[in-house]
């Protein structure tokens, strides 16, 4: 039977993620992957830390295996408000924070909520590709911003705000990673933040700080998240327990003005009726007893290892007109190969033939560049991997070099 007269026109929007594509390789032990953003096994909860959380659970009762309110377990909100006021320097009032099922439920109802077709986004480039898949559905219209060191170039921005404002339009939202950003690893300058307000506030647009890296800094970066520096309510943040807990919870939150708060917590309603009680428990727990805290200076420790290991040997090994970013924290390193190189037509071999995976760059860029470009993950595979990966890459690369 023919399925597809039946689907909705909104389907053809709906594109397979090269990331999520990519993450089957990460079991198999015949690839070194560098092509999810996965976690180090060796910083996700040990078998005390379950036991524990197990033991919580069981204290509870009942209470744990009940719906729960779709903004969130009132205590794990209480929790979170402390967590942001005295971890991320956001201050927020339980009725300004509603617990998600990962940030990814974040931009899927950021996307619900905020767009109409046609309405104009702004992204860097290159940004997350999952947030695009978000808002496409609702296809509007993209405006790319490029980056360089220091972050967005908001000499580019300025540029576009105004060419849309002459033509008697303006942006709905601006989605950015400001810090330690996926996939790119940049980190935005604090000065430019404080630019990107004061756009805002002219232009008069919304801005959707994706923020789940922030916690995992290796290099000295004085930096203020900005919804910490925004006094006009403009910012929607949102974040995760993915990376500096576990993955698997698929727990995260929003921080926002309260009237926006009751419309995300409006769709939520219609889309799960509440995030996992047990899951929101089990944060609950890790909160209370200090194993988040005390688990990101680990996490931070073997990150910047990897990170540096990777940094130098990408510099060390890879052709000389190749870029990449150096990141201060993170989970990324991205790479700008020779112009000629399809990054995309290189995977299969570079997969096939030397046993290596990588994200290539190109879905991560919403005016259709970046097909020279690689996006390596660093956090997940180990030393020897990272040594050997990185090795057989760079043969592979400059293989291709030689065909342009």
């Amino acid at each position: 039977m023919d399925f597809y007269r039946f689907l909705a026109s909104r389907t053809d929007r709906m594109k397979a993620s090269e990331v999520r594509e990519l993450v089957k390789y990460s079991r198999r032990k015949d690839i070194i992957s560098f092509g999810g953003g996965l976690p180090d096994p060796a910083s996700l909860p040990s078998k005390e830390e379950i036991v524990s959380a197990i033991e919580f659970i069981s204290s509870l009762g009942d209470r744990a295996f009940q719906y729960s309110p779709t903004s969130g377990v009132p205590e794990l909100k209480t929790e979170l408000a402390k967590f942001c006021r005295d971890k991320l320097d956001i201050k927020a009032s339980e009725d300004e924070i509603i617990v998600v099922t990962g940030s990814q439920q974040a931009l899927d109802i950021s996307s619900r909520i905020l767009i109409n077709q046609r309405d104009y986004i702004i992204t860097e480039l290159p940004t997350y590709i999952a947030a695009v898949q978000a808002f496409n559905l609702m296809r509007p219209n993209y405006l790319g911003v490029p980056m360089d060191q220091d972050g967005m170039k908001l000499e580019c921005l300025e540029r576009s705000l105004r060419m849309l404002r002459e033509n008697g339009l303006k942006p709905k939202f601006l989605y950015t990673i400001p810090t330690c950003q996926n996939p790119a690893g940049i980190s935005m300058s604090m000065d430019r933040r404080k630019h990107l307000l004061e756009l805002a506030s002219k232009y008069d647009f919304i801005i959707l700080e994706d923020d789940p890296y922030s916690q995992i800094i290796f290099k000295q970066f004085y930096f203020k998240r900005l919804k910490s520096i925004d006094s006009e309510g403009r910012v929607i943040y949102m974040s995760t327990f993915s990376k500096i807990y576990a993955p698997g919870v698929r727990i995260g939150w929003v921080v926002a003005d309260k009237s926006i708060i009751n419309f995300y917590e409006l769709a939520k309603q219609f889309i799960d009726l509440c995030s996992s009680s047990i899951n929101q428990y089990i944060i609950l727990h890790a909160l209370q007893s200090n194993l988040i805290e005390k688990r990101i200076p680990l996490i931070v420790q073997r990150y910047k290892k990897k990170c540096e290991l990777m940094y130098g040997l990408l510099k060390e090994m890879m052709p000389e007109d190749s870029v990449w970013t150096n990141p201060v924290g993170g989970m990324f390193i991205f790479g700008w190969l020779n112009e000629k190189i399809n990054t995309k037509k290189l995977l299969i071999d570079v997969i096939e033939k030397y046993g290596v995976a990588y994200v290539p760059g190109a879905s991560f860029f919403v005016d259709g560049t970046g097909w020279n470009t690689m996006r390596l993950n660093f956090s997940f595979p180990d030393e020897e991997q990272i040594k050997v990966g990185i090795e057989r890459l760079s043969k592979a690369v400059k293989e291709e070099a030689k065909k342009v």
